[in-house]
């Protein structure tokens, strides 16, 4: 079974590996079906979906009537105004079939004029806020993508008292300094105030090169192998940090494997050798590839 941490000040242990359900986007039944009996077999127990997932909150729902218990569960909602963020609160619950969720994110906050309307009276934090004070959430978090979130996830947390964030990270990404230095900033600071954190990207080589028929990520990951396990292994040797299982449900099983597997953090010139190996390019640049 995969270890299980203190998921922040929430009161949940959550397994380190936690299941993105992107991948189920427009997963057919019986994809979803393996999926749970893949998050059983290794005891992933937190599920991390939103509501510009597809139809994953509909897939979702069918596990709830049996085990909702079983699930540290996670929306996300990517508006900014206050009663577009509520909407959005309630729009999940009715889809997933729930009376609550146990975290709701704030989805990619990182453009300046997002988060100063987010953060404005009658903005989406405000609301979601008072949907934790009415019981609809228990938590509220923040997430992003891009070189510059870590910087903006430090000023969120300043702002308000968010019981996680999520943003990128990967040996591949961390060979940027300055991220590196942003990164280990906002760590410190989540680590004073309880403040869980999630990773996400972290098994990704590259953007795509190709056009393939039938991508299940928007960009490529890394393939079944050495490498993708010591990626895994790169971050669960941080024990700050969980990973969120990429978007491509064919990894899953990998991924946990991996995750139940973990022993100690692969070497510096390992995962040197991957980068080469695997032609491993970051996601983002601050610049031109800083969106998705």
């Amino acid at each position: 079974m995969i270890e299980q941490r203190p998921f922040g000040a929430t009161g949940h242990d959550s397994s380190r590996v936690i299941f993105g359900a992107a991948a189920m986007a427009g997963a057919p039944d019986h994809l979803s079906d393996r999926i749970l009996a893949t998050l059983t077999d290794y005891g992933v127990n937190h599920i991390d979906t939103a509501a510009s997932y597809g139809e994953s909150e509909v897939h979702l729902a069918r596990w709830m009537p049996e085990h909702r218990d079983r699930f540290f569960l996670a929306s996300k909602t990517g508006d900014r105004d206050g009663p577009g963020a509520r909407a959005s609160v309630e729009r999940s619950l009715e889809r997933l079939g729930v009376d609550h969720l146990d975290l709701i994110q704030l989805h990619n906050l990182v453009e300046e004029d997002e988060w100063h309307q987010a953060f404005s009276p009658g903005g989406a934090v405000e609301a979601l806020f008072a949907a934790r004070d009415q019981g609809l959430v228990r938590h509220v978090g923040v997430t992003g993508h891009g070189l510059r979130i870590a910087a903006m996830h430090r000023r969120s947390i300043d702002e308000a008292p968010f019981a996680s964030v999520l943003l990128p990270y990967s040996h591949v990404l961390l060979q940027d300094e300055q991220y590196a230095a942003d990164v280990e900033e906002l760590l410190h600071a989540c680590a004073e105030r309880d403040i869980a954190v999630q990773t996400i990207k972290s098994v990704a080589r590259r953007r795509w090169t190709d056009a393939p028929e039938r991508r299940f990520s928007w960009y490529e990951p890394l393939p079944e192998g050495d490498a993708l396990t010591r990626a895994v292994h790169f971050v669960l040797a941080d024990d700050r940090l969980f990973l969120n299982t990429c978007s491509d449900a064919r990894l899953l099983r990998a991924t946990c494997e991996a995750a139940e597997a973990f022993e100690s953090a692969p070497s510096d010139e390992q995962l040197a050798a991957d980068r080469e190996a695997h032609r491993m390019v970051p996601l983002f640049d601050g610049e031109a590839l800083e969106v998705i």
